[in-house]
């Protein structure tokens, strides 16, 4: 990174002046650590920026598309997916004291970081105990981009075996649309009456896409 004043190069500028004053290509290239041959590290950030279309898209990015990009091999692409699920996590670590589900803005500030910019959907249940305070959140299928192939007898299996009183549904859509499809409302209406029998409520079904959710609960739909 010769052509950059020493001061300003991004480690360098971390040091100097915290990390909320670099760019995301700059924060990319620390990540990365160096460049290669004919491109720094901030070259290579720019690169990969441009390539996901921006950092929002990068938290979508899966490993095989990042190493297509030119510059990325195994060793830079298994970095960018690590930092962004160190990212994730770090926003969905909790304390001691368990989250009651007061409101889907609730659920969905619990569940967006870690499911809301997946570029797979995943249908997930959150366990709940009497109060609606979360036993645990467990994702049940991995589909495609498009859909995932859900049973009740999956959820359920899982709310038994937790001891858990209510369960939320939750899936995310890749598209980035969170509105739900008639084969969403469809699959939560069976779900919800299966859960009768079982003695176990269904609270909502929050659909995730990036920064924004929809509540089935809200909408009337269940």
């Amino acid at each position: 990174m010769k052509s950059v004043a020493a001061h300003d190069r991004p480690r360098e500028k971390l040091q100097r002046v915290g990390a909320t004053a670099l760019g995301d290509n700059e924060l990319l290239a620390v990540v990365f650590g160096h460049g290669r041959a004919n491109a720094s590290a901030l070259d290579l950030a720019n690169a990969v920026l441009t390539a996901v279309a921006g950092l929002d898209r990068l938290a979508r990015a899966r490993y095989d598309e990042l190493r297509r990009i030119p510059g990325i091999g195994a060793a830079r692409a298994a970095q960018i997916v690590a930092a962004v699920e160190l990212g994730r996590r770090t926003l969905t670590r909790v304390g001691r004291e368990r989250i009651q589900i007061t409101s889907p803005r609730v659920l969905a500030e619990m569940l967006l970081p870690q499911y809301g910019s997946r570029a797979v959907e995943q249908f997930g249940v959150v366990l709940l105990d009497t109060k609606h305070r979360v036993l645990r959140t467990t994702v049940v299928t991995v589909g495609t981009v498009d859909a995932s192939i859900v049973h009740p007898r999956e959820i359920f299996r899982e709310a038994a075996s937790a001891g858990a009183a209510a369960i939320v549904l939750f899936h995310n859509h890749p598209s980035g649309d969170p509105e739900p499809s008639q084969d969403d409302v469809v699959l939560t209406r069976r779900v919800a009456a299966a859960g009768i029998l079982m003695g176990i409520d269904v609270v909502d079904h929050v659909i995730l896409a990036d920064a924004r959710y929809c509540s089935m609960r809200e909408k009337g739909l269940l």
